[in-house]
């Protein structure tokens, strides 16, 4: 009896604050423009994904298994900027710096969950990859359009569970410490270290999260393309050898600008080198920046929506040329 009394001691004892108050950039004259910024980036970001996804829906030749997950990519990154960006617009542009409990954790879910849909969708067309070059003539057999949705459908689903395991186990947590998130957004570790109880295995599923979604998916495309490196070598011409790694090219810039600046400020951040305002312009640019940029790198790195974009114009400019000739 005495234990279940505990128990119902320990729930009542539970603090969860109606609203938090989101820091942000705190103590610079200038921060709205900054937040103008990444308002630009916001919008380029939007337009350059949804053209790469209409590029992608609509060219029938691109419905192979390479653009399924190029189209997935784009899809997150819109997704991460609107779980990002327009809350930050709403909060500090126009000083509205409180967000709800229930609201915080939904933005807190989305953010994370989209970030790692982009993290593992590296990883996935870093396997297209592998296979496409290390074993040629299985790639049809191995890789296809069907496989590839079935592997979109299950990383959806696994990534969904995990970040709602992550946010759940914010529940039990009393948030008694403070109201104040020292972030620009819902962020999970600034969110558990309010805790007045014990947050342990909220610590423990931070770094299990950090684990999955940084560290193993940089160790697999590091051994893939060790295995690329290794089928290159077999290639006994050099023009052969250009051949194949032109096609990993964008894939690896992809790679280049989304894990570079992630990993830059979380070991920044664990050695504790920066200042909150530092921390809050080299995170928030690590989530933004790279979203903007894939569209850009696919059109001007990938042969074939370059070639389709081209059509487009050139039939466009067209009819212009013919009423100008007569």
């Amino acid at each position: 009896m005495s234990s279940l009394n505990s128990k119902f001691s320990q729930n009542i004892s539970i603090v969860h604050p109606e609203f938090f108050f989101i820091v942000g950039l705190s103590g610079l004259q200038y921060s709205r423009y900054y937040y103008i910024f990444l308002f630009m980036i916001y919008f380029i970001t939007v337009i350059g994904n949804s053209i790469v996804l209409l590029i992608i829906a609509l060219e029938r030749s691109l419905h192979s298994p390479k653009y399924i997950g190029v189209f997935n990519l784009a899809l997150a990154d819109i997704g991460e900027t609107n779980a990002l960006i327009p809350n930050m617009m709403k909060n500090f542009l126009f000083d509205s710096q409180y967000i709800s409990y229930n609201a915080c954790l939904a933005n807190m879910f989305f953010v994370f969950l989209f970030s790692s849909i982009q993290s593992v969708t590296l990883v996935v067309l870093s396997y297209d990859r592998f296979i496409a070059i290390c074993l040629p003539l299985r790639y049809h057999a191995l890789v296809n359009n069907t496989s590839m949705f079935l592997i979109f459908l299950a990383v959806w689903a696994f990534n969904s569970s995990v970040m709602g395991l992550m946010v759940s186990l914010i529940t039990p947590l009393s948030l008694c410490k403070s109201n104040v998130i020292q972030s620009y957004f819902c962020d999970h570790g600034p969110v558990f270290r309010l805790a007045c109880n014990d947050n342990s295995i909220n610590v423990n599923i931070a770094f299990l999260v950090s684990a999955l979604y940084l560290v193993a998916p940089l160790i697999i495309i590091f051994l893939s393309y060790m295995g690329i490196c290794l089928a290159l070598i077999k290639i006994t011409t050099w023009q052969g050898r250009l051949k194949a790694l032109k096609t990993c090219f964008s894939h690896l810039f992809l790679v280049g600008i989304y894990f570079l600046p992630m990993c830059c400020s979380y070991i920044a951040a664990l050695l504790g080198s920066l200042t909150p305002n530092a921390r809050v312009i080299s995170t928030s640019l690590a989530y933004v920046v790279p979203p903007m940029l894939n569209p850009i790198i696919y059109v001007l790195k990938t042969a074939e929506i370059k070639d389709i974009i081209q059509k487009v114009f050139k039939n466009k400019s067209a009819p212009i040329r013919e009423n100008i000739s007569k």
